[in-house]
C-alpha cells in the first residue's frame, strides 16, 4: 500500500506542476492481477484497484492499518468499471457487471475477486473509510442506484448521477459513494464547484478515450489549478478544495466522499465572480 501526504491550501498555493499531481492524483490504479491501494491520510481514506485476470486476488490489511485483515476498522465501497466479476466476502460471492457496486461492511474477514473471464477482466475500483459501526453486505445492481438528471445541452454540463452509498440507499458508517456519466456533447462536471469542508471527496475518471483527457481543477475558489488527467485516474480532494473538470469528450466518474456527516447537499458553493 502507497502512502499519500497530502498538503494545506498554503503550500498548495507555491506547488508547481509535478508537485501537484504527485500529492493529489493517482496514477497507479488497474494493474492487470494485482491490487493496488493508496493510503489518503485526509479523512484516513484508502482508494485502490483490483484486476483479476489469470488469478484470484485476496485483499489484505497492509502494515498502515496494524489490523488482522482489512475490513476490521473499516468499510468499502468497490464498483466494477469493467467486464463481469465476482467478489466473495467471507465465502459467499457477489457477481457484479458493469457499474455494478458491492458495499462490504465492517468486520467481514475474507474479500476475494476473480473474474468470469480472465480474457475479458473485471475492473474493481475500491474505496475505503474507517467504521465505528458494522452495517450489512449489499450488492446494488446499475438498475437500482437512485439516478438524478441535471444540468443541460445549452451548458454543456448534462449528466446524470447514481447514488448508490448514501442515506436514502446503501446504509453505511461514513461512506457516500456513486458514479456520474456525461451525456454525448457534454463535458462539463460540478461548475459551478463546491467544497466540502466537513469531508475529502475523490473523483476517478473512466470511460474516457485514449485521445482523450480532463482538465481537473481544484484548489481554493480564489486560487484555482488544474491537473491533466487520463482514464481511470483519480484525484483526491481535501476539504479546502474545490473539484470540478471539463473534458475534451464526454467521459465517466465515480465519486465518493466521508468525514464528518453523510449529507449529500452538505456543500459550500461560492460566486463565479470570486473564482480566479
Amino acid at each position: 500500500m502507497e502512502n499519500c501526504y497530502s498538503a494545506d491550501a498554503v503550500r498548495f498555493e507555491r506547488m508547481n506542476t509535478e508537485e501537484i499531481r504527485d500529492t493529489f492524483l493517482v496514477r497507479t490504479l488497474f494493474a492487470a492481477d494485482r491490487i493496488e491501494l493508496v493510503y489518503l491520510f485526509d479523512d484516513r481514506a484508502i482508494i485502490g484497484s483490483a484486476v483479476p485476470a489469470k488469478k484470484v486476488l485476496k485483499l489484505e490489511a497492509g502494515e498502515q492499518l496494524a489490523s488482522k485483515y482489512f475490513a476490521e476498522r473499516r468499510e468499502l465501497g468497490i464498483i466494477n468499471i469493467g467486464d463481469a466479476g465476482v467478489i466473495t466476502v467471507d465465502g459467499k460471492k457477489f457477481t457484479l457487471g458493469c457499474k455494478d457496486l458491492l458495499y462490504i461492511g465492517r468486520g467481514s474477514k475474507d474479500i476475494q475477486f476473480e473474474s468470469a473471464n480472465s480474457q475479458k477482466p473485471a475492473k474493481f475500483y475500491i474505496v475505503s473509510y474507517p467504521a465505528h459501526t458494522e452495517y450489512p453486505t449489499v450488492l446494488a445492481k446499475q438498475t437500482d442506484a437512485q439516478a438524478v438528471s441535471i444540468g443541460s445541452a445549452e451548458e454543456a454540463n448534462k449528466r446524470t448521477i447514481y447514488k448508490y452509498v448514501h442515506t436514502a440507499g446503501i446504509k453505511s458508517c461514513q461512506l457516500v459513494m456513486g458514479y456520474t456519466d456525461l451525456a454525448p456533447n457534454s463535458v462539463w462536471n460540478t461548475m459551478p464547484a463546491h467544497t466540502h469542508i466537513r469531508r475529502t471527496e475523490v473523483y476517478m475518471y473512466f470511460a474516457m478515450e485514449p485521445s482523450s483527457v480532463v482538465f481537473h481543477f481544484m484548489g481554493k475558489p480564489e486560487q484555482t489549478r488544474h491537473i491533466v488527467v487520463r482514464n481511470q485516474q483519480a484525484v483526491f480532494a481535501p476539504s479546502w478544495s474545490i473539484h470540478s473538470g471539463v473534458g475534451l469528450k464526454n467521459y465517466s466518474f465515480v465519486w465518493a466522499m466521508g468525514g464528518e456527516n453523510q449529507e449529500f447537499t452538505d456543500m459550500q458553493g461560492f460566486s463565479l465572480d470570486n473564482m480566479k
